[in-house]
């Protein structure tokens, strides 16, 4: 079995490349000239799409092809007063820039949108807001030339009081979404309302790949054993082109379980591993650890002294 490690948007080993810089839109209103203020807009984008590219380059010189975009690359992007925005015709060359590499690179990339992008409201402004945040995402990956298809994880949403409710809302308003948004998601449990059982209903259901998060699974769970839903949580992959994907993080401590802490603990990781030895030929695992890449280091120099992992390069092992 294949085990490749990847990161979240941000580096703590490269200075001084975020692509998540931000204008808000009270920001954007103090600038009375709104030519001059899109113009700014454009010019913060393409700094991240550019610190993007250089994360991109960085990922290549260290081995790691798992990593996650940020959502935050192009700023005010959906907001209500620039409708008349073409940012994708502004930023068609830093994206295409990006896509050519990962050409030349190959490297898994994908997105987990905010919090915020909710498909089971009941509320139609939310819905809507909510697919127009799902479009931009998959207008960024075609500007990239990457196939959108079960490239952006999202969570179930609210349970508005009556779980089983909100779990029949979703598949209601699943018939709104277009089928080119439908084909790109894949669904997460979460670590206050919806179960590892809850999500893969779900995913079952409507055909949807499931992202197992383990730490939200220990944090938030009616039954405890995950390991008799695992063969269910990998048939969901069976249609999917991309390796079966599950997320990692640690809790910050026991008093503040459901906080990530910096690190992975390498034990806590092995033990899953163990867990589904032989079950799949190859699984991407993405940390999500406070200290994105050098989580990703620590645990890879952590897991060289397991006697059941063979170093393949920096982000990726067998397990034997």
């Amino acid at each position: 079995m294949i085990v490749r490690l990847g990161y979240v948007a941000m580096s703590v080993e490269l200075q001084h490349a975020s692509p998540s810089q931000t204008m808000t839109f009270a920001q954007f209103s103090r600038l009375k000239n709104r030519e001059a203020a899109i113009r700014k807009l454009e010019r913060i984008a393409e700094s991240n799409l550019d610190n993007c590219l250089r994360l991109l380059r960085h990922n290549e010189a260290n081995e790691i092809h798992f990593f996650r975009f940020s959502s935050r690359l192009i700023p005010l992007a959906n907001h209500e007063e620039l409708p008349d925005w073409n940012y994708r015709g502004a930023l068609k060359e830093p994206l295409k820039r990006i896509g050519d590499y990962l050409k030349e690179h190959p490297m898994r990339v994908d997105f987990h949108p905010d919090h915020f992008v909710v498909l089971n409201s009941m509320d139609k402004d939310i819905l809507k807001n909510s697919l127009k945040t799902l479009f931009m995402h998959q207008h960024l990956l075609e500007g990239m030339e990457i196939d959108p298809v079960h490239r952006c994880v999202l969570h179930v949403g609210g349970g508005y009081d009556d779980k089983e409710k909100a779990l029949e809302q979703f598949i209601h308003n699943w018939a709104y979404v277009p089928a080119s948004i439908q084909n790109m998601i894949m669904l997460e449990n979460d670590d206050t309302t919806f179960t590892v059982k809850e999500t893969l209903y779900l995913c079952e259901k409507l055909g949807v790949p499931m992202v197992f998060d383990y730490h939200h699974h220990l944090a938030n769970h009616e039954d405890p054993n995950w390991q008799e839903d695992w063969e269910r949580i990998t048939a969901t992959w069976g249609h999917s082109k991309l390796p079966i994907k599950m997320h990692i993080s640690s809790p910050r401590s026991e008093h503040d379980f459901r906080a990530h802490a910096d690190h992975v603990d390498p034990q806590m990781f092995l033990k899953f591993l163990e867990d589904i030895k032989g079950t799949v030929p190859e699984i991407h695992c993405m940390i999500e650890a406070k200290q994105k890449d050098g989580a990703l280091f620590q645990l890879s120099r952590d897991l060289q002294a397991s006697a059941n992992l063979r170093k393949i390069d920096q982000s990726t092992f067998e397990m034997i």
